[in-house]
């Protein structure tokens, strides 16, 4: 591979572009950080920009990487990031959604985007992956408490019994008081 000139360097970061990754990596002297050449940060000041052919010079020259392309990781994807955060929210809190709401919103996507992403890594949706923990756990609680269902069905997250029922009989295959009953008589 033939070395780069400082122009196609400077072209590269200005039009962040992704195939020059790895090849080199450029600081901006004023913010003290170094990036990717694909970093979609602002565009900064070419005075103010220093080109380093290894990581370990823009580490010797007193930068840090930056947080937003993370040039200290071999392979960084923040969309994954992103979709893992989203599936520990709603593992955290699909029973809440007063919280899963907030905690999400923390995330700063939309809820459009926020579905999108989901249904694009796991094939289904944010509140069909919600509704399989909340039977779940639901499954759990008619095993080991005497709650009734009303108050395991609130318990697990749903808003209505009707949607409840729906949505045991869907993934258990029989409503949960039959569930219920054969779990106890296997006991």
């Amino acid at each position: 591979m033939t070395a780069l000139t400082t122009e196609e360097k400077w072209k590269a970061v200005v039009g962040c572009d992704h195939s020059y990754d790895g090849r080199f990596f450029y600081g901006v002297k004023t913010t003290g950080i170094f990036c990717r050449p694909s970093c979609k940060s602002k565009e900064p000041k070419r005075s103010n920009v220093e080109f380093f052919d290894e990581i370990k010079d823009a580490y010797a020259y007193g930068l840090r990487p930056c947080k937003r392309c993370r040039p200290d990781l071999k392979e960084f994807c923040p969309v994954l990031d992103i979709i893992e955060k989203i599936k520990e929210i709603f593992d955290a809190h699909f029973a809440d959604k007063d919280r899963l709401t907030a905690e999400v919103k923390k995330l700063g996507i939309s809820q459009n985007h926020c579905i999108h992403l989901f249904r694009q890594q796991f094939q289904m949706t944010p509140v069909e992956y919600m509704n399989k923990l909340r039977v779940e756990q639901a499954k759990q609680m008619l095993v080991s408490t005497e709650l009734t269902i009303v108050h395991i069905a609130l318990a697990c997250g749903f808003r209505s019994l009707s949607t409840f029922y729906e949505c045991f009989k869907k993934y258990v295959g029989f409503p949960p008081k039959k569930y219920r009953e054969q779990s106890s008589a296997h006991s």
